[in-house]
């Protein structure tokens, strides 16, 4: 027998020399991927090395999820396409390749999420938060099988719209039965990743304020200056508005002080100088005006404004009170009286 007749022999529905044909195909395949394996992918990893940036880490993170067996399939696959395959076999094939691909699709897209909450949390050091973000990590992949596996039965031939359509029946039946939960849940989210508070920081909601203790899935718990602890839920906190004294940098003092009408005009005019040598001097105010605003009924008024350079309500009264000290010690040294309320009263006589 010679050459050309034994490579025409078949086999399976297939000649030898489309076995031949295809086991080439298949060698050929699997050297390119393992040349990308081997050698560009090592080349990627030391340029990753090489920037600020991690996102390029995270996309060889990915690529390193990829393994030789699927290497290896995806080769056989292309290969296969070089053969005659019965509808069975064909099918088997196509099956597990969506299976494959939709796997490694979901391991990177899962990837990208770790990243991406990664991120988000930074150098946070609250376990509250991070189960959060953990939470909605789950969440997320859990959609993300679900996907995956609605996505392999509609091209196995499957008709999906029933099981979609009870599925969402049924997730709009829990929903509205677990609807104050889920809205606490979510405003969790929202309260970690917007931040528009921290634990720590000095709130006010309403007629209510306090420093924040904890974050909570559900609640929040609050330590009002009373000492009692306030429990608020996070659905509550997202739709109220809140003032947060935390993030503040520096408070504004305004308030007004009166001297007599007997002040002469010479020690009026001194007045502003004064009390801007006084605010200068202080270690952590920032002089801003200083103004003789009006005549009272008992006094001569003057506007005070100055900033506190910190947020703490206790710096701010510290400041403010030796402020206030040495303007007493200062107006005492030069005569000047501090005003208080008092009337006059003339009599004549008929």
């Amino acid at each position: 027998m010679d050459n050309q007749n034994f490579l025409q022999i078949e086999f399976l529905g297939n000649t030898v020399q489309d076995f031949i044909i295809a086991a080439g195909a298949f060698i050929l395949f699997l050297a390119i991927l393992k040349l990308f394996q081997t050698i560009i992918l090592k080349k990627l990893k030391k340029l990753a090395l090489k920037t600020k940036t991690d996102i390029d880490d995270t996309l060889i993170e990915i690529l390193n999820t990829l393994k030789p067996p699927f290497y290896s399939f995806l080769a056989f696959y292309f290969a296969a396409q070089f053969l005659s395959l019965n509808d069975i076999s064909a099918k088997v094939l196509q099956i597990a390749i969506l299976v494959w691909v939709m796997y490694q699709v979901i391991i990177a897209v899962q990837i990208l999420i770790n990243y991406i909450v990664r991120k988000k949390m930074g150098g946070e050091d609250d376990q509250a938060a991070k189960s959060a973000a953990e939470m909605l990590s789950g969440v997320s992949k859990f959609a993300l099988w679900a996907f995956g596996a609605l996505f392999v039965l509609s091209n196995l031939g499957v008709n999906v719209s029933s099981l979609i359509a009870g599925l969402g029946i049924g997730g709009i039946a829990i929903a509205f039965a677990l609807q104050n939960i889920l809205g606490d849940l979510f405003s969790s989210f929202s309260i970690y990743f917007d931040k528009p508070f921290r634990v720590g920081d000095f709130v006010v909601l309403g007629d209510q304020m306090g420093t924040v203790k904890k974050i909570g899935i559900k609640t929040t718990r609050i330590q009002v200056p009373q000492g009692e602890e306030l429990v608020v839920s996070n659905s509550e906190l997202t739709k109220s508005q809140l003032r947060n004294f935390g993030v503040m940098q520096k408070r504004r003092n305004l308030h007004h002080i009166g001297v007599s009408y007997s002040t002469s005009p010479e020690k009026l005019k001194e007045i502003p100088g004064m009390i801007k040598e006084i605010i200068d001097k202080q270690e952590n105010t920032e002089y801003n005006r200083v103004h003789f605003k009006d005549f009272g009924d008992y006094s001569l008024v003057f506007e005070i404004v100055y900033y506190v350079l910190s947020g703490n309500y206790a710096v701010f009264m510290s400041a403010k009170q030796s402020v206030n000290l040495q303007i007493i010690e200062k107006f005492n040294q030069e005569g000047i009286e501090i005003a208080f309320p008092s009337q006059t009263i003339y009599l004549e006589k008929s």
